[in-house]
């Protein structure tokens, strides 16, 4: 291997490939929105967005992950089952509840889930949580109950902010889990065939999800089909990559702080596309969700 081949790239690289990512995952509440706008059901955007990026990664992982993955056991096999299934239902829900509540509040809860693998790390691992973990937790109920009370205090008639924000709610769940089981299965096997394995399966899930619910995969717009293919080539693909990219290169503790910028810049973004606004009520609730993820984060990094 050559020294260019081994050379760390620029001080100011990470940086800019970070930000790339952010922009990108920043624009999936409002490329899904689009879709739905669209006339597609969640259920279709979720499973077009995660087949996609799995038809895009299979050349890569077929050519340089070919061995691992015929070389696939049984338990890894179990694992990336349960771990497609954690992941079609984060996009189930969370893409759902795109439709009853802001996407500001969406993607504010959605992103919760450092608090929720801290959670789960004491009860199912014993790992005692420390004070930092304990306060971060603390500040992002604080947050949340303040979006709740103010999208039901501020609701319009006939809408149901508090499904939405729960279904958000219940999608940062299922990432957790997505994560926590994860971990596991990319311990012993190259990124690109975890990711065409994550992904392939959760799209099986979600399209098996579409035809039970009788929900089709044609007859939407152009704008439409747009918007699902910048879902699966910006935020699913560009934007995860970055991210994984740059933990090469710089610490997991601002990489995670990092992205506690997807809230605001959605929130922004949906301000400017769909005249989006805020209460004072929720923008202190999305503070102190912000604040309470970092806490969290800092408490990661220390153990």
């Amino acid at each position: 291997m050559s020294r260019a081949d081994t050379a760390a790239p620029p001080r100011w690289l990470p940086f800019v490939v970070l930000g790339i990512g952010l922009a990108a995952i920043s624009f999936g509440a409002i490329l899904a929105r689009f879709a739905q706008g669209g006339g597609v059901p969640s259920l279709v955007v979720a499973a077009v967005r995660l087949g996609l990026a799995a038809l895009i990664v299979t050349p890569i992982a077929l050519l340089h992950s070919r061995p691992a993955l015929a070389r696939l056991t049984g338990r890894q096999m179990g694992l990336a089952l349960a771990a497609g299934a954690c992941l079609a239902l984060h996009f189930a829900t969370w893409i759902t509840s795109l439709e009853y509540t802001s996407v500001a509040s969406s993607t504010a809860l959605v992103t919760t889930n450092p608090l929720w693998i801290g959670l789960a790390s004491f009860v199912l691992f014993g790992e005692r949580p420390g004070r930092a973990m304990v306060g971060g937790i603390a500040l992002s109920l604080a947050g949340s109950l303040c979006i709740f009370w103010s999208d039901s205090a501020h609701a319009a008639a006939g809408a149901q902010p508090l499904l939405g924000n729960l279904l958000a709610l219940i999608g940062s769940w299922c990432f957790s889990a997505y994560l926590l089981i994860g971990r596991r299965l990319r311990a012993g096997l190259p990124l690109p065939a975890y990711i065409w394995l994550a992904y392939g399966v959760a799209a099986l899930f979600l399209v098996a999800g579409t035809q039970v619910a009788g929900q089709a995969f044609s007859g939407y717009p152009l704008a439409a089909w747009l918007a699902l293919c910048g879902l699966a080539i910006g935020p699913q693909l560009l934007g995860h990559t970055a991210y994984n990219w740059s933990l090469r290169h710089v610490s997991a503790t601002f990489v995670a702080v990092v992205t506690l910028g997807e809230p605001v810049g959605s929130a922004l973004l949906a301000f400017l596309f769909f005249d989006e606004g805020f209460t004072p009520l929720q923008f202190a609730g999305f503070a102190l969700l912000l604040a309470g993820i970092y806490l969290a984060a800092q408490s990661e990094r220390k153990s």
